[in-house]
């Protein structure tokens, strides 16, 4: 799923909103509580939202006359931060089945990746697996996006990934040529979009567009990122122990196990928006992405989604090269190639679990302004230590993303959630492949070092600049909106 240092690509990935009003139940849920909306420095206005769907229905936040009321034997406290979105029912099985499509999916790239070598003994093509897990990003995410607004949520998910499964059951077959295990490949990476799009969409649906949306988009990239720590491991035992069409069996459960989830764990919810007939979603699909770039704050905020992450990539991109460059052994490059995930958990985790949403808020354009800084020490070619904790500070730059989840679910109309957050997820992926490839070339004329040193310096010049772009993106008049923590009450501004 979508995420933002690099993911493993053509399965559903990791690194959107409502209508401006005051904040109150959904029309959808007549049964739900009010929710207070929380405003960040760069000005988002709040919009009305579906409360989201706990395993029991407790306010999470008594007031404190309440709590003065309350008898001697009161109930157990009401989970806060990750655990009360795992407390939503609906989430649980949403993070399951994300949790084994993506390790499937790690898992079926490696093994696919070994039996197109096995089968030609061609380097090229063997390359280009992977390299044709984001290519079809970008056009899967922009003609199809209007699927994610256009039917039910369930329903959509659902069918990404019994098409996905059917793909996979047919690469196992012996009789399929080269040609078919690529066009299979695109073809499930271009559904990968519209079902991670979907997804994120279906989150402020599940969650709420409050903070525990931002909390649940934030576990499902912590997921992400471990699968790159995990699958790889898990698919070279499995290779060791079975054929490459044996491994990539296993996906075919993987994602029939992630629509039982979906099907049976997740409400069926109307589309957000209506279509007559199949021909007109095309024009729908490119309606809906002209409609988000064109509004200037939408389109600040998603750049600054994307931009970071063109550069990011560079020093993973280059760490076979940099570690050779630099005389170390195949152990030390597992490092370098574990040190950027690990900071980007670390940092994701301790924003989510220990810091407020408006101290998250915060913290989102200065961070992101020097995110790729630490890329700078590549100049002084560093050795092991100094490299791992560059890549290490590099990840924990991400964490401005949980913030940035935020400020985008409030900027995007709800009837172009789906549509918006599609074209942000395959916008994510090209990039990423775009760097890395740009990244490639450039070490072709300059020592590594240099290269990586270079993305960092060049990627801050291009950042700062979207960074003010985005402040002045800000809506016009902020919104003072009171939040409540506990007995404390205090205001803040947008």
């Amino acid at each position: 799923m979508p995420s933002n240092s690099p993911t493993p690509a053509g399965g559903h990935r990791d690194a959107a909103d409502t209508p401006h009003g005051p904040t109150g139940p959904s029309p959808r849920d007549p049964s739900a509580a009010p929710r207070a909306a929380t405003a960040h420095p760069a000005g988002p206005v709040p919009h009305s939202a579906p409360t989201p769907e706990r395993a029991d229905p407790i306010d999470p936040k008594p007031s404190p006359a309440l709590r003065d009321r309350a008898p001697a034997a009161s109930p157990e406290p009401t989970p806060r931060g990750y655990r009360a979105v795992f407390a939503v029912r609906e989430f649980r099985a949403v993070f399951a089945a994300h949790l084994l499509s993506l390790l499937g999916v790690v898992v079926s790239e490696l093994a696919l990746t070994v039996l197109v070598y096995d089968l030609t003994g061609s380097p090229l093509l063997s390359a280009l697996t992977f390299a044709l897990g984001c290519l079809p990003y970008l056009v899967g995410g922009t003609l199809f996006a209007g699927v994610a607004d256009r039917y039910p949520a369930r329903r959509v998910l659902v069918t990404c990934d019994l098409i996905c499964a059917g793909c996979v059951a047919v690469m196992v077959l012996p009789g399929t040529p080269v040609g078919g295990l690529l066009a299979l490949r695109c073809l499930v990476a271009s559904v990968s979009p519209v079902f991670t799009g979907t997804r994120m969409a279906a989150l402020t649906d599940i969650l709420g567009e409050g903070d525990l949306y931002v909390l649940g988009r934030s576990l499902l990239r912590i997921v992400s990122q471990s699968a790159l720590l995990i699958g790889f491991g898990v698919g070279g035992v499995l290779l060791a122990a079975l054929s490459a069409r044996g491994a990539i069996t296993i996906t075919v459960g993987t994602f029939l196990c992630s629509a039982a989830l979906l099907r049976f764990g997740t409400r069926n919810r109307p589309a957000r928006t209506g279509g007559d007939g199949g021909g007109a979603l095309l024009k729908e699909s490119l309606a809906g992405a002209r409609i988000v770039l064109a509004d200037r704050r939408i389109r600040a905020l998603m750049l600054l989604f994307w931009v970071p992450a063109l550069f990011v990539v560079a020093p993973e991109a280059l760490a076979a090269p940099y570690a050779d460059e630099i005389g170390l052994g195949p152990a030390a490059l597992g490092l370098l190639m574990c040190a950027m995930p690990v900071g980007h958990i670390a940092a994701e985790l301790y924003a989510g679990a220990v810091l407020a949403p408006r101290v998250r808020s915060r913290i989102v354009l200065p961070v992101a302004a020097a995110g790729l800084l630490p890329l700078l020490l590549y100049g002084l070619r560093p050795g092991m230590v100094l490299t791992v904790v560059a890549l290490a500070l590099a990840g924990a730059g991400a964490a401005y993303i949980i913030g940035l989840d935020q400020w985008f679910v409030d900027a995007v109309p709800e009837e172009l959630r789906g549509r918006a957050m599609t074209l942000l997820t395959a916008g994510l992926m090209t990039v990423q492949g775009i760097g890395m490839a740009l990244a490639g070339l450039a070490a072709e004329f300059l020592p590594v070092h240099q290269v990586v040193a270079g993305v960092g310096a060049v990627g801050t010049l291009c950042v700062l600049p979207l960074v003010l772009e985005v402040r002045r993106a800000a809506p016009a008049h902020r919104i003072r909106t009171e939040v409540r923590d506990g007995a404390d009450r205090h205001m803040t501004s947008g």
